[in-house]
């Protein structure tokens, strides 16, 4: 049994594997993103959901033979990691267990466990990527000054349109009343209120208004589309620096595949499919394999030395391909 933890600054998602394929349980619980509300907020989190996907599955975490856990934040603050690392234990009571960013989930599900690269847009948005046994990351700067093509890094942009539309700067488009309706303003100058009083900048609840923009540009607003153009084309950026950095040879296939609920939008995902082309011609863009806290227990049974035989990795495929678009997010 191959215990599946990706967390994410939305949610944290659990799961539980058997060596058939067969997902036994599945738990979520809130973020685990810490840097905002404190490095205690891991084990609450983590306990909670290990707790819970156990209980659904009937077993106890000593029954769980290997467990990764993919952690928003990990490495990107050197003090935090003896924490980090170790909190793990205290949840499952043994030692049977890896940590590392959540990146590596994305990674893992999109491409099963395979060499090549995958491009990460949620709340936040990265790269990561692995070629004979080396690993990269580009990307995850966080979203004062970075997270390029992210849900948040739309949303901003999208508020930052409502605001000059509002203003007269830029000529109203149906963004405007699309953010009116969902944020439920009596006047304009109430997103302020919204945003900074209410909601006191959440990064979450901010980038979930990237929907809004998706929605705005489905209702032809030349703005709202601009801005997740802008976005795929970021993202493909990011692919191609991991790609160099990789040292893949100039006629060797890259695989790349992508995960998180930005991708669900539809121009974000033509405008990634279009700068990776118009880069390098050897990408081989594939649909994702498996969700993200799927990926982790696929990585949690590599780790094992147990990886997944080809008959459990179908079996497991197939229950995938029932998901609606867009829940492979983080």
């Amino acid at each position: 049994m191959f215990l599946g933890v990706d967390g994410g600054g939305t949610k944290t998602a659990f799961c539980l594997v058997d060596r058939s394929g067969q997902v036994v349980a599945r738990a979520q619980a809130a973020s685990s993103y810490y840097f905002s509300h404190g490095i205690d907020l891991v084990e609450r989190v983590l306990k909670e959901g290990v707790d819970a996907v156990c209980t659904a599955a009937g077993l106890t975490p000593a029954d769980v033979e290997y467990a990764f856990f993919g952690l928003p934040g990990y490495g990107e603050a050197a003090g935090d990691l003896p924490v980090l690392n170790a909190t793990p234990r205290a949840v499952l009571g043994h030692d049977r267990y890896a940590c590392d960013n959540d990146m590596v989930c994305g990674w893992a599900g999109s491409l099963g466990v395979l060499d090549g690269i995958n491009v990460i847009s949620g709340t936040g948005s990265m790269t990561y990527g692995e070629r004979l046994g080396n690993g990269v990351r580009v990307g995850g700067w966080g979203e004062i000054f970075g997270d390029e093509g992210s849900a948040y890094w739309i949303a901003i942009r999208g508020l930052n349109a409502f605001s000059r539309m509002s203003d007269g700067r830029l000529p109203e488009g149906p963004l405007s009343e699309v953010l009116r309706r969902h944020l439920d303003l009596a006047s304009d100058l109430d997103v302020i209120d919204v945003v900074h009083n209410r909601w006191q900048g959440d990064r979450g609840r901010i980038a979930a208004l990237g929907r809004s923009v998706a929605e705005a540009a489905g209702l032809g607003d030349e703005a709202a589309a601009a801005i997740l153009t802008e976005a795929g084309r970021e993202l493909a950026q990011l692919v191609e620096v991991t790609r160099e950095r990789l040292k893949f040879g100039p006629d060797e296939t890259v695989p790349v595949s992508y995960s998180g609920g930005t991708f669900g939008a539809g121009t974000v995902l033509e405008a990634f499919t279009t700068g990776l082309k118009d880069r390098f011609a050897n990408y081989e863009l594939r649909d994702p394999l498996y969700e993200p806290v799927v990926g982790a227990a696929l990585y949690a049974a590599k780790l094992a030395g147990t990886p997944l035989d080809r008959p459990a990795l179908d079996a497991l495929r197939t229950a995938s391909e029932s998901l609606a678009p867009g829940e492979d997010g983080r």
